[in-house]
């Protein structure tokens, strides 16, 4: 039966997923104060901004197990506790290395909540209703994304830098009080512990993440490149090998044997890695190239959110007749159109041709995301709920920081070959070095000439994004299942979940 009070419940897991995504796009616009206030110099930010995503992707898999074995609510409340103790520890941060700690103590929180939100959200609704949950879900996390950095310029104009964390404390204690009063407890079946594969799983993520964040910096042939990557692949083989040999696994790995699972996974996973460095790439051009400011930057996202939820509102209405599957692929094909618009701007356009770009880009995200989503959650049984959402969202973190590396890699490379071989050594590292150096010397030239090349620059990263969409679309056209043998297999689906450990091969 149905609980009643499901849809107070989502409530409670729009919250608890939000604040994880305000904080982190809000900080982004909080970095020239983080630099003056903390004297933090440019590696001090790097791990500020990193040091949350290493811990988060790298204790994901464990948490998700956690939260099967001792209860989906009670992880997710913990998780709420320590994000939010660590977001008032924050707020006091006196030094860079007090603020790190911090990020790290949020991280190990966002990963407790992440996994849960959507666990107790695919055991709490049928397969009826979660398109719809997951549609809103999914508006809910975009208008986070979309609104934080706007939320963070005003917290910043108004107050100071510690209030991007501060609003995280009252989020939290409605999401804590609500998740008492209202959400119901559930666990999947006892297993014992796997301590080896929690060990495995947490070193080769971690290392991954953390050579993939350190790659632009060491580059590839470095000793610390090679030292973490071997320890990264290690890790992860030894930990599908381990997986895949003990009766008691913690993570399913036969979920990949599902058509939707990998599909709607692999797809995610490539759209991450395509649109990763939208956001880096688009506030520096907003504010450094068309001179907007920060809260003018975040107004400018707006479009992006409204057209994101109409994707939403639509999907969520025509997808039991179209299908994850059409749904998907429809949704990822106008998000590299949106790519491509972008990818077409230049240091003059106006705010209409941002504006349009942005618009075509939130409807096909707000399509195409909760729909592939919902496919691959569609096809994990409900007592190995937390762990396969925290494979599926392992999958999009490392999809996200590969993104960030590739398409970072490509901005600052490409920046500076299109600078100017007269230009300054330090101007041709970045636009932010550049219009520095401009302004010191009063040279207008240099300035013009950084704010040209960063726009080409621009453009060669989107047009890279834009092609792992339209591979992410491909992927998901040849894998996902079409509505019509979706239906068909329900009930052989239902029948092949009873008394099963794991998903055998869909037919």
């Amino acid at each position: 039966m149905l609980d009643p009070r499901r849809w107070l419940i989502l409530i409670v897991l729009c919250l608890s997923a939000l604040v994880l995504v305000i904080d982190n796009m809000a900080l982004s616009v909080a970095v020239p104060a983080l630099s003056r206030d903390l004297h933090a110099d440019a590696q001090d930010i790097q791990w500020i901004l990193d040091s949350y995503m290493l811990v988060f992707a790298g204790s994901l898999l464990t948490c998700g197990s956690l939260s099967d074995r001792f209860g989906r609510r009670r992880v997710m409340i913990i998780g709420l506790v320590i994000f939010g103790g660590a977001s008032v520890g924050a707020t006091l941060a006196a030094t860079p290395l007090q603020l790190i700690l911090d990020r790290v103590a949020m991280g190990i929180g966002g990963a407790l909540i992440m996994p849960s939100t959507l666990s107790i959200l695919i055991t709490v609704f049928d397969a009826a209703e979660r398109r719809r949950a997951m549609a809103v879900w999914g508006a809910v996390s975009m208008l986070g994304l979309v609104g934080s950095p706007l939320l963070g310029g005003v917290l910043i104009s108004h107050f100071w830098w510690g209030a991007i964390f501060l609003i995280n404390v009252p989020i939290v204690g409605l999401a804590v009080v609500a998740a008492l009063v209202l959400m119901p407890e559930s666990t999947g079946p006892w297993r014992r512990p796997d301590p080896l594969g929690a060990v495995l799983s947490v070193a080769g993520m971690t290392a991954l993440v953390w050579t993939i964040i350190e790659l632009p910096r060491n580059g590839i042939h470095s000793a610390a490149t090679l030292a973490t990557g071997s320890v990264a692949v290690v890790g992860l083989v030894g930990f599908v090998a381990w997986e895949n040999h003990t009766p008691e696994p913690m993570v399913p790995l036969g979920l990949f044997r599902d058509r939707d699972f990998t599909g709607g996974s692999s797809a995610l996973t490539l759209v991450q890695i395509g649109n990763g460095g939208l956001m880096l790439a688009l506030t520096q051009y907003l504010q450094s190239v068309l001179g907007y400011s920060p809260t003018t930057a975040g107004l400018t996202f707006i479009p992006m959110a409204l057209s994101s939820l109409l994707g939403n509102t639509f999907g969520a209405k025509a997808g039991g007749r179209l299908g994850c599957r059409t749904l998907t692929v429809a949704g990822l094909m106008v998000m590299a159109a949106g790519s491509l618009l972008l990818a077409a701007l230049r240091a003059d356009s106006g705010f209409g041709m941002v504006a349009m770009a942005l618009l075509v880009f939130g409807a096909g995200s707000g399509l195409a995301l909760p729909a592939a989503v919902t496919a691959l959650m569609g096809a994990v049984p409900a007592e190995q709920a937390g762990v396969g959402s925290a494979l599926n969202s392992t999958l999009s973190q490392a999809g996200a920081a590969l993104g960030v590396a590739i398409l970072g890699s490509i901005l600052s490379s490409r920046f500076t070959a299109a600078m100017p071989e007269s230009a300054p050594d330090q101007a041709r590292r970045s636009i932010g070095d550049a219009l520095a150096t401009a302004a010191r010397t009063g040279d207008d030239t240099l300035a013009t000439a950084a704010r040209h090349a960063f726009t080409t620059a621009m453009s060669g990263s989107f047009l890279a994004g834009a092609t792992g969409i339209v591979m992410a679309a491909l992927l998901a056209r040849a894998l996902l299942r079409s509505r019509a043998s979706a239906t068909a297999d329900v009930s052989a689906r239902i029948r092949s979940m009873s008394g099963t450990r794991q998903l055998g091969p869909r037919q």
